[in-house]
């Protein structure tokens, strides 16, 4: 057989489907169309210029910066060391990020003082004071910080103006009598 005739001849198994079977199908056919949506209940999309940004996404401008502190956490743990120098720098850096901070320029301070730097540590004082005025803690800074540079008439006044506005601080009480103490080492002149 050639082609043509495999083509043009009806297949001995294939039967034609009798009206009722076709009739079946096509109502199956029709019927599983019928849950299709039609173009009329096709739900429009907005407009680009009608789309608002989602709820969850945050604007640049709505962001604001919070220095951290830990440059200032850093500072005083490396302070209780006895690590001045390093404690020096994060305090720099904590009044570089976040300079209305006394803490940090109070840390500073005292960072100088411990490494002999007493022209810098007085200017971090007066940081200091202009944020928070003279505080206890001020106070006692500076006395203690004169009490470094040997300048005992001006460690005493400071600590005494500490302890006049907190007589039961026991940090002052303890560095007046560390004044008072150092006072009978003090060579006197013959």
């Amino acid at each position: 057989m050639s082609r043509q005739d495999l083509m043009n001849s009806p297949d001995q198994h294939s039967k034609p489907l009798p009206a009722s079977r076709l009739a079946c199908l096509v109502g199956i056919a029709l019927f599983g169309l019928a849950g299709c949506n039609t173009f009329s209940e096709v739900v429009q999309a907005p407009a680009v210029d009608e789309v608002k940004p989602a709820v969850t996404v945050q604007n640049a401008g709505d962001i604001k910066y919070y220095p951290s502190d830990e440059p200032l956490k850093l500072g005083l743990e490396h302070f209780k060391k006895g690590a001045y120098g390093i404690a020096n720098r994060y305090f720099r850096d904590a009044v570089e990020k976040a300079p209305e901070d006394a803490e940090a320029w109070v840390g500073l301070a005292a960072s100088y003082d411990r490494l002999r730097r007493f022209d810098l540590a007085d200017q971090a004082y007066a940081q200091a004071i202009k944020l928070t005025g003279e505080t206890i803690q001020i106070l006692n800074d500076r006395g203690y910080s004169y009490l470094l540079r040997g300048d005992l008439g001006k460690a005493r006044a400071k600590f005494l103006q500490a302890y006049q506005l907190d007589p039961t601080n026991p940090t002052v009480i303890n560095n007046l009598q560390l004044l008072n103490a150092s006072y009978r080492f003090v060579e006197r002149a013959p």
